[in-house]
């Protein structure tokens, strides 16, 4: 958890329920508040013309999101969609600063969590640069495993729409590259469960 529930609830947080498939924010809306996850998982995505979704980023428990836009005053350049039932702590924009101006050592948090996620973005862009599709599917797996874990020691908490939404792929290309990559050893399936 980036920012303690205890110091959310101190500068004024709330929490709120979202349901499966409720929008968190809009893209094009100006952002006013500050949001972590409490429990439940958040998609931020934006739709293509003819309406292809295109998945930016799955976000989980203890992660917070948009934060990054409320330093700018531009508005959201996507949308956050609750994936399942979701609760989350909702903190108003000048509360937010607030807390960070008292509290350095979060402030110094919340600037390694934004490195982080620039850095994910640096290799996602490269990765969706790529022709080959098993390169692809590789990079995601690796930045959710991280540095942990031995060899398939790691289930994949996305669906193949989801990989496909996240790497640019169609679920059809997405599902045979998997089961390739099964074939060759680089992960294993298990119960239609992908092991990294």
């Amino acid at each position: 958890m980036i920012i303690s529930e205890d110091l959310l609830l101190a500068y004024g947080a709330i929490y709120e329920m979202y349901k499966v498939n409720e929008t968190v924010f809009h893209e094009g809306n100006l952002p006013k508040y500050y949001f972590q996850i409490d429990s439940g998982i958040v998609e931020l995505n934006n739709y293509h013309e003819d309406g292809k979704e295109f998945t930016q980023n799955i976000l989980s428990d203890g992660q917070s999101l948009g934060e990054s836009f409320l330093f700018d005053d531009k508005v959201y350049p996507t949308n956050a969609t609750a994936k399942t039932a979701c609760r989350i702590f909702k903190l108003p924009k000048n509360d937010f600063f607030s807390l960070l101006n008292q509290n350095p050592e979060v402030s110094a948090k919340m600037f390694k969590c934004l490195a982080d996620r620039l850095y994910n973005k640096y290799i996602m862009l490269f990765n969706i640069s790529s022709a080959d599709p098993s390169y692809k599917i590789k990079t995601v797996m690796e930045s959710l495993k991280g540095e942990s874990g031995d060899k398939y020691s790691f289930q994949v908490p996305l669906t193949r729409q989801q990989l496909a939404n996240l790497t640019g792929l169609r679920v059809e290309t997405v599902i045979r590259t998997i089961k390739k990559m099964h074939d060759n050893h680089q992960l294993r399936i298990e119960n239609r469960k992908i092991f990294y």
